[in-house]
C-alpha cells in the first residue's frame, strides 16, 4: 500500500499536513482522516483510495462527482434558508480532481463535514422523519440534472431481474452447494416470488416510471445529522450517484431505516417498523411532491418489498458462490444475511395494506 501521508501531500491543502489516520468502518474504500494546520488553526479532510474491485473505472466516479458538484453547489449558495452540505472536492497540486499513485490506484480528497454524526440504524421517529426529509431534499436538488451527463458507474445495480438471472446460473451448478434447511428455505422463498421481481422494470418499460439521477445507497450510516439540532444536513458516500429509478432509493431507504434490529440480528427479531415508515414518508414526500406522479406514489410499496427481496437474493447468491462479493467475518454469514432480508420482506408483505394506506394518506391531492 502506498503511504497515505505521502499521497495526502499531493493535494492542494491550504496548510501543512499534521496527521493521516485510518477513519471509519467502510467495507469498500480505504479511508483516512487528514488533519492540516492553516491560518485558522486545524482543519480535517477525508482521503480515500477507491476500491478497484468495486469501481474498475474510478475516473467515471470522479466525473459524476464533478457533475454533481457543479449542479448542486450553486443552488446551495443561492438558498441559505436551511443547512445542507455537499462534501467539497480538493484538487491535487496539478489541479486534477484525483491522484494516481505508482500502482495506478485512484485517490481523492473531500472536505470533512464538522459537527455532525451518523448512526448505523435509525433510533427514533424524529430521526426517521429527518432521514426522509434529507433524502427528499437531495432528490429535489438533483432531479433535473441531465442524465446524459452521468456515467452509469454500476450497470445493473438494483435491476432485480439481472440478479435473478445470475442466481439461476449459480443454482444450476453452485460452486458451494448447500442443502441445509436454511438454504432450502431461501430457494423456495425466491422461487415463490421471482415473477413479482420484475415489477419496477416493467413499470419503467411501460413508461409509468422514469429514469432520473439517484443516490444509490441511502442507508442510515450515509445520513449526517447536526449534533446541535438533530437535523439531517448531508447525504454522503456519493460514489453510487448514477442514473436509475427514484424507487431504488426510496425502497432502500425504507428497507434499511425501518429495520431497527439491524441486518445481523436473528431472523425472528426482524420486523418492518410502520412508525418509522410513516415518519420517513412524512419527511420525504413533501420535498418531492412537485415532480412526483401518481405512479410514483403507487409503486412505493412495491419498491420497499422488492429491495428487501433483492438484497436477500444477492446475499444468498453470494453464499452459493463462495462469498466472493460481500465480506464475511464468519462462515455462513451471507446465508444468515439472506434469511434476515427475507424475514424483513415477509414483514413488509404482511403489512402491505398499512404501507399503502400511509402512502395514500400522505399523497398530495
Amino acid at each position: 500500500m502506498t503511504d497515505p501521508a505521502a499521497i495526502a501531500r499531493q493535494f492542494a491543502f491550504s496548510g501543512e499536513v499534521l496527521s493521516v489516520n485510518e477513519y471509519g468502518s467502510g467495507n469498500v474504500n480505504d479511508t483516512y482522516l487528514v488533519r492540516i494546520r492553516d491560518g485558522q488553526g486545524a482543519s480535517d479532510f477525508i482521503l480515500q483510495r477507491l476500491n478497484p474491485a468495486v469501481f474498475p473505472k474510478p475516473e467515471r466516479i470522479m466525473h459524476n462527482l464533478r457533475v454533481l458538484d457543479d449542479h448542486v453547489r450553486p443552488r446551495l449558495r443561492a438558498d441559505s434558508s436551511q443547512r445542507w452540505e455537499l462534501p467539497a472536492m480538493i484538487p491535487t497540486r496539478n489541479g486534477a480532481d484525483y491522484y494516481r499513485d505508482d500502482c495506478n490506484a485512484c485517490w481523492r480528497v473531500q472536505s470533512f463535514i464538522a459537527d455532525t454524526e451518523s448512526f448505523p440504524s435509525i433510533t427514533s421517529v424524529s430521526q426517521a422523519e429527518e432521514a426522509g426529509r434529507g433524502l427528499g431534499f437531495f432528490h429535489a436538488l438533483i432531479h433535473d440534472l441531465p442524465l446524459h451527463l452521468l456515467h452509469d458507474t454500476l450497470p445493473g445495480f438494483h435491476v432485480t431481474p439481472g440478479y435473478l438471472d445470475h442466481y439461476a446460473m449459480l443454482g444450476a451448478a453452485p460452486p458451494h452447494p448447500d442443502s441445509s434447511p436454511e438454504s432450502l428455505f431461501c430457494s423456495r422463498f425466491i422461487d415463490e416470488r421471482k415473477e413479482a421481481a420484475r415489477v419496477l422494470e416493467a413499470a419503467l418499460a411501460e413508461g409509468k416510471l422514469h429514469p432520473c439521477p439517484i443516490h444509490g445507497d441511502p442507508k442510515p450510516a450515509n445520513f449526517l445529522f447536526a449534533r446541535d439540532t438533530g437535523r439531517a444536513v448531508s447525504l454522503i458516500d456519493l460514489d453510487t450517484v448514477k442514473p436509475g429509478l427514484l424507487h431504488y432509493d426510496i425502497g432502500d431507504c425504507l428497507r434499511s431505516c425501518c429495520n431497527p434490529a439491524g441486518e445481523e440480528a436473528g431472523p425472528a427479531e426482524i420486523s418492518f417498523n410502520l412508525n418509522y415508515c410513516k415518519a420517513i414518508l412524512r419527511g420525504y414526500l413533501p420535498q418531492v411532491a412537485q415532480f412526483f406522479s401518481d405512479f410514483d406514489y403507487q409503486y412505493i410499496y412495491d419498491a420497499v418489498r422488492l429491495i428487501a427481496f433483492e438484497l436477500g437474493l444477492r446475499f444468498f447468491s453470494d453464499h452459493l458462490a463462495g462469498d466472493v462479493y460481500f465480506k464475511i467475518r464468519k462462515p455462513g454469514q451471507n446465508l444468515h444475511r439472506a434469511m434476515v432480508q427475507f424475514a424483513l420482506c415477509q414483514s413488509i408483505e404482511a403489512q402491505e395494506a398499512e404501507i399503502r394506506g400511509i402512502v395514500r394518506n400522505l399523497q398530495k391531492p
